[in-house]
């Protein structure tokens, strides 16, 4: 077999050759942060494979913080939107990606094949290595054979810096649910949302969607996702009493996890607050559901709940100390006709909150500029007028919408495409970034369920890579994508950029970073594997001047 060491932001796609790539011989990290890279592989067609596999194992110094993972790819029958993509995509045909990326262990065999493979290699010291310059050799061991590669791992004696940056993805737990066939929030559920959760703060997420109410997101008017509702609630002619003990266990869980922030649900439909979001209570002795579709959002009999159901919220969550740490949601996208009718509910709303702000997906400035929504979190193609208007505390999203000129994570796009997004973040000081989809695991609208390793474009409504950036593993464990790793570099060089600035100030780094380049914008970057590794790289030299 022909082996090379590659970057992590290459895509070793089926139907390439390892000497396609261009060799990886050194990098530089800082102490406590992670570095990933890949071994791709192939044989010369014609190769006898049904020979013995080939044991794969580490020698370095840095051996015991090297975690392997195979490189497993997936189908996409949906890779672009039709006309919908720029001239800055890897493929825009249906075809097998790279994605998934599944555990291995060090001599664990690996089979010829005549297809490229790849193995994905995480350098993780924790803090624990000291200072300077390591080998890191894969030796690949077939009978009567040994074979070495070996890339120079340099650490630098600075650590990444703690930030105030906010980072969610979607947590659907109906997904998880539906997709393990588990009871409702019986040990199984609590042991898989423990598990996804603490994958997704491994990769930088630090705020989590709470169901306090079963979430209507992405859902067909007049049919219901699965009922996760956190909230046990009692109705009695239009009075109602709460037990919040389910939300209290999913608090501790996700703290003790990694989780710090909560992202408490949307309380009316997305897209418009038209409607109610599903709500279950006993009522008549049955559990049953209260409002939903049928019901409009301004109701009397809704927002009568909201009066008392707030208020008892907040209570709980000061009790629990976390209120301060909390984000609510009115509605998802709404646009400009919608204003008035979510100012309206946002009035309501916004005073039984104690002081807690709104927070929305919303990309029209006048939600902000009539102080209607707290926290507008425009999408990072329609960001411009918010930046302009220096707005405090900005955030941004993307979604299947944002397909030119900015970053995104599609399995279309490169992955430089999905890490430069660190470099915008800092540059614009931006506060926290939104995405839909951790783990959503169902169709357009959530007409039916999906199994996401086969179906990567929820049916075919979206380009693959929008809906999820983790897997449903066997034995009910979370599989990373190498583009969930890639987004968490993103936040890597974020942080490395804020403390290169606390040496040398804003301008100066700035300057670093747009040498011989336009000046960055959300819809203007370099998106080259080239550029995006090597300013990490002077980045990293530059840090190393002020240690």
């Amino acid at each position: 077999m022909f082996y090379r060491i590659v970057s992590s932001l290459d895509k070793c796609f089926p139907d390439m050759k390892a000497g396609d790539f261009k060799e990886l011989t050194s990098f530089s990290m800082l102490r406590n942060e992670r570095y990933s890279f890949q071994l791709c592989y192939d044989s010369e067609p014609g190769t006898n494979l049904a020979s013995a596999p080939t044991e794969i194992f580490i020698e370095s110094p840095l051996s015991e913080y090297i975690k392997l993972y195979k490189v497993r790819c997936v189908p996409s029958e949906h890779p672009v939107s039709a006309g919908f993509y720029d001239e800055n995509y890897e493929r825009i045909k249906p075809g097998l990606f790279p994605d998934v990326l599944e555990p291995m262990s060090p001599g664990e065999r690996i089979l010829k094949s005549d297809s490229l493979n790849a193995i994905w290699f995480e350098v993780d010291p924790c803090g624990k290595a000291a200072p300077g310059t390591y080998p890191i050799t894969v030796k690949l061991l077939s009978p009567g054979k040994e074979e070495r590669v070996s890339v120079s791992c340099e650490i630098i004696g600075a650590s990444l810096p703690d930030t105030d940056f906010i980072f969610t993805q979607w947590f659907h737990v109906d997904c998880l649910k539906d997709y393990y066939l588990t009871g409702d929030y019986d040990d199984r559920l609590w042991k898989i949302i423990g598990d996804f959760a603490a994958n997704a703060a491994r990769y930088g997420q630090n705020m989590i969607l709470t169901p306090v109410l079963s979430p209507e997101l992405d859902t067909f008017p007049s049919i219901y996702r699965t009922n996760v509702q956190l909230a046990k609630i009692k109705a009695d002619n239009g009075v109602y009493s709460f037990d919040f003990s389910r939300l209290g266990k999913w608090i501790a869980l996700c703290e003790e996890k990694g989780i710090k922030y909560f992202e408490i649900n949307h309380l009316f439909s997305q897209w418009g607050a038209a409607k109610c979001p599903q709500v279950w209570a006993v009522k008549d002795g049955v559990y049953q559901r209260i409002f939903g579709w049928e019901n409009d959002a301004d109701s009397e009999e809704y927002i009568g709940f909201l009066k008392q159901f707030l208020p008892a919220l907040v209570r709980y969550l000061k009790r629990k100390k976390v209120l301060d740490r909390c984000f609510f949601h009115i509605s998802d996208e709404p646009n400009i006709t919608m204003l008035e009718h979510y100012g309206r509910l946002a009035s309501v709303v916004k005073p039984l909150l104690s002081g807690r702000p709104v927070m929305d997906a919303l990309s029209d400035y006048d939600f902000y500029e009539k102080g209607i929504c707290d926290i507008p979190i425009p999408s990072n193609d329609h960001i411009g007028p918010f930046i302009e208007h220096k707005v405090p505390g900005l955030w941004t999203y993307y979604c299947c919408g944002q397909w030119k000129d900015v970053s995104n994570r599609y399995f279309s796009m490169p992955s430089a495409r999905n890490r430069a997004i660190g470099v915008q973040f800092w540059k614009f000081n931006i506060k926290g970034f939104l995405q839909w989809g951790y783990n959503f695991y169902n169709s357009f609208l959530s007409f039916t369920k999906i199994n996401p390793f086969l179906t990567t474009d929820g049916d075919g409504f979206v380009p693959s890579g929008d809906t999820c950036s983790v897997y449903p593993g066997r034995e009910e464990t979370p599989l990373p994508s190498l583009r969930e790793v890639v987004f968490f570099d993103a936040l890597q060089d974020m942080r490395a950029l804020y403390l290169l600035e606390s040496f040398i100030g804003k301008d100066a780094a700035l300057a670093i970073v747009e040498n011989g380049i336009e000046p960055v914008l959300f819809n203007r970057f370099p998106y080259s594997r080239d550029f995006v590794l090597g300013l990490r790289e002077r980045i990293n030299a530059e840090i190393k001047k002020h240690i």
